[in-house]
């Protein structure tokens, strides 16, 4: 695990949504995750680092239905030009949406990636990050996810922690896992590419 890493151009924020960080439907470490990403944030805001919030639109019933309460993100989105949206309806954010062609035109070559579900859709997105040669940090303590459920048979409750660190894993031969997101900084892509 790496203890510092050079500053990254880009954030992605994947899926803080409040159906997922608020009420029953909360992770288990809901609060230090939004804690987490809410510092992230700052950071790459005060740096001039592109801000990508990934909002993914459910299902028809899910708990992060489009235009359900649960869909909406947690975080406020800052104005301007350094920070969008960007909704997907795949585990990984860059399929089918313009997530790619964004970070190309903004010049960026190295992101951050945080948010939830480790083991899905940060997993999913930080893989292509890597594929499409990007740099990428992983902090840790800013990604998070739910127990998986015991089944008879199979094995018994899997802590959310247990799966954080096991979908971190195999990243971590491309990646630069971070313990804590208090050790990733942030500047502004070239403002050529701007």
């Amino acid at each position: 695990m790496t203890t510092h890493t050079s500053p990254v151009q880009a954030l992605l924020v994947v899926d803080v949504q409040k159906a997922f960080v608020g009420g029953d439907g909360a992770l288990p470490d809901a609060l230090r995750l939004v804690d987490r990403t809410a510092g992230l944030i700052a950071r790459a805001r005060s740096a001039g680092a592109l801000v990508v919030h990934v909002q993914n639109d459910g299902d028809p019933g899910a708990p992060d239905e489009p235009g359900t309460p649960g869909w909406e993100l947690h975080h406020p989105v800052g104005s301007g030009p350094a920070e969008v949206v960007v909704r997907k309806t795949h585990d990984d954010a860059f399929q089918e949406t313009g997530l790619g062609d964004l970070l190309a035109s903004a010049g960026v070559d190295s992101l951050a990636v945080c948010g939830l579900m480790s083991e899905m859709c940060v997993q999913a997105t930080a893989r292509t990050a890597v594929a499409l040669a990007y740099r990428v940090v992983l902090p840790h303590d800013a990604h998070a996810t739910y127990d998986i459920p015991a089944e008879p048979g199979i094995s018994p409750v899997v802590p959310a922690a247990a799966v954080s660190r096991v979908a971190a894993w195999p990243l971590s031969r491309d990646a630069d896992v971070t313990a804590r997101a208090a050790d990733v900084t942030f500047t502004a892509p070239p403002p050529s590419a701007a």
